[in-house]
């Protein structure tokens, strides 16, 4: 065969692999694989149908702080991949205050971390979404929490 055949064979290779990567990456960093995932050009925001945002739904019914709620049917909640501040810390206030109006006595629904399902107090790691907002992107995009990603970890908030 030709050289220059055998360069153009495995570049479409590559490419096509490639390909296949990305959205072996959509879905296991982001929890979303392409056909669910809309971005909103004007505020770069991931949102998802409520039918299709999460694995289990619930009510919240308490908001312990700006990164841990509690819902029915659940219990403790940790919103993965995110870190808020804790009480007496700058911050505090605020964050507990943005996650209370977000969701508090609303269903949401959990996307459970498919590689580590539970933290070591026994809280349930997830993404939270109320009417399909991504509320531990939210936390990231408003100035609320940092990134806390700890390994394993099915999310990926570096790509939030």
């Amino acid at each position: 065969m030709d050289f220059k055949i055998i360069l153009v064979i495995i570049a479409i290779f590559i490419v096509s692999v490639a390909g296949c990567v990305q959205e072996d990456y959509n879905k296991s960093y982001t929890g979303l694989s392409n056909d669910k995932t809309t971005s909103s050009s004007l505020n770069n925001t991931t949102t998802v149908p409520a039918s299709s945002s999460g694995e289990v739904t619930g009510r919240c019914y308490h908001v312990v702080d700006g990164d841990t709620i509690d819902v029915e049917g659940v219990g403790r909640v940790r919103l993965v991949g995110v870190n808020t501040p804790e009480r007496g810390e700058s911050g505090y206030a605020e964050a507990k205050e943005y996650i209370k109006d977000q969701c508090l006595y609303q269903t949401v629904s959990l996307d459970i971390d498919d590689e580590k399902q539970t933290d070591k107090y026994g809280r349930t790691l997830a993404v939270v979404y109320v009417g399909g907002l991504n509320l531990n992107q939210q936390l990231l995009k408003k100035g609320y929490a940092e990134i806390m990603y700890i390994p394993p970890s099915e999310f990926n908030p570096y790509a939030w």
